[in-house]
């Protein structure tokens, strides 16, 4: 049994501070705090969050785990470490791995070994092609029919630009119910590109990836989706010409969704200028009216969701030159705060409509409502505790992932995870929680 003492509900305010109790996987009991208490017994684990916020767990519908694979740069157990740090009870594992998850063997390994480490759920994402090459489509049948039960597809990395393979793709999404996440990336117009297109990249010399080579994949996918009746969900969406399609398309009742990374609702090609690699990512840092208008449809609900497209790279691959060094951060330890900060903080948004953007949607899209994602008598112990107020610096060398390619590093954050349960076990706990 785990009491977590003295927290308030953002999604009911009108709760005031409460004591909720878990046990047996699920909560059994939410109180007024204090009240309750001397009838838990001394046997129960009491997390003692006064002036925290108890919140569902959150759910990320974009991680790269990097197994089977590459696991120099991250494992399974590593992620999940790091998710669970990040207050996530769920995440959905990309299939650009070594071997690519386009089979039924490779996303039963990657769903058992999730189960395995335990500390998060592990759902692989299948690959939409062959090896993620974009010209025949992967065994879609296989990969849903298997124990993993996939049912989201994407070639993460890699856009589908064949807009027949795609077609064909959402075509068969629409019949079965599942879900098509396109990487939206024009491949002629971003050939050898190494930054964001604009007076960033044309001062620094460096060729330019123009923000156009992502909204158009999107319009056309759009069409493609209104076409065959699919759900197409749109990755890491980073330009305000993207937010304008997919609103154009919300607005005619195509069932799209879309996601952006927290880099993206912080971070801008004025980065690049340092020559850092580690602010090297796909899509890449664009402009301060792309974030502030990323940021505004997050807050509106054009953009559904933030995933963190956690990319972890080992050292090698990021301590180079900038044009040899690979794409990609790490997300998952960081999101809460970027995300607190950038829309919270900034009263774009509050803390009921993060938990709308970072749980309750992620779990619907990805079809997992059956975690909960509510702090109710009766609900599945998939929760998280956030102190809002809590000031820490980034050190990448005390986050659990296995890689330190992180953009924030030294950087202080105000919002920090406390602790983290899933299937009412505590598997975070951030150590200044108490834990009787």
């Amino acid at each position: 049994m785990i009491v977590i003492q003295g927290v308030s509900d953002p999604t009911d305010v009108d709760a005031g501070t409460i004591d909720v109790v878990i046990d047996s996987g699920v909560i059994t009991s939410i109180s007024p705090a204090g009240q309750n208490r001397a009838a838990l017994g001394a046997d129960a684990d009491a997390i003692v969050a006064d002036g925290c916020l108890v919140m569902p767990a959150f759910v990320d519908l974009h991680t790269h785990m990097r197994e089977p694979g590459r696991t120099h740069a991250e494992d399974i157990a590593s992620a999940s470490a790091a998710a669970a740090a990040g207050g996530f009870s769920a995440v959905f594992a990309m299939a650009n791995t070594e071997p690519v998850a386009d089979c039924a063997e490779v996303v039963e390994q990657v769903a058992a070994r999730g189960r395995e480490v335990g500390l998060v759920e592990v759902r692989p994402v299948g690959a939409i092609t062959a090896g993620l090459q974009g010209v025949v489509l992967s065994q879609m049948h296989e990969l849903a029919a298997s124990s993993a039960a996939v049912r989201m597809f994407s070639d993460d990395g890699h856009c589908v630009n064949n807009a027949a393979v795609m077609r064909d793709a959402l075509r068969l999404a629409a019949e079965h119910g599942w879900v098509i996440a396109q990487h939206s990336q024009e491949a002629t117009m971003t050939a050898d590109a190494q930054m964001n297109e604009g007076h960033v990249s044309r001062s620094l010399g460096l060729p330019g990836w123009p923000g156009v080579a992502e909204a158009v994949v999107i319009a056309r996918d759009v069409l493609l989706a209104a076409d065959t009746g699919a759900h197409l969900h749109v990755c890491h969406v980073s330009t305000a010409a993207s937010v304008d399609v997919i609103a154009w398309a919300k607005a005619r009742g195509i069932n799209v969704t879309a996601e952006v990374a927290p880099h993206h609702l912080i971070l801008t090609d004025e980065s690049v200028t340092t020559g850092d690699p580690v602010f090297k990512v796909n899509p890449p840092l664009r402009s301060a009216h792309d974030v502030g208008a990323v940021r505004a449809a997050l807050a509106e609900g054009i953009i559904d969701i933030v995933a963190t497209d956690h990319a972890p790279h080992a050292a090698d691959a990021k301590c180079c030159g900038w044009s040899e060094a690979a794409m990609g951060m790490l997300g998952l330890q960081t999101a809460l705060p970027v995300v607190a900060e950038t829309m919270v903080d900034s009263g774009l948004m509050s803390w009921a409509d993060l938990v709308a953007r970072m749980s309750i949607a992620p779990a619907r899209i990805g079809g997992l409502m059956q975690h909960g994602q509510r702090i109710a008598v009766g609900a599945p112990a998939n929760v998280v505790v956030v102190d809002p107020d809590a000031v820490w610096t980034v050190e990448p060398e005390k986050l659990e992932s296995k890689s330190a390619n992180t953009p924030f590093a030294n950087r202080p954050m105000r919002g920090r995870v406390r602790a983290t349960v899933y299937e009412g076990q505590l598997t975070y706990n951030e150590g200044k929680v108490a834990v009787r």
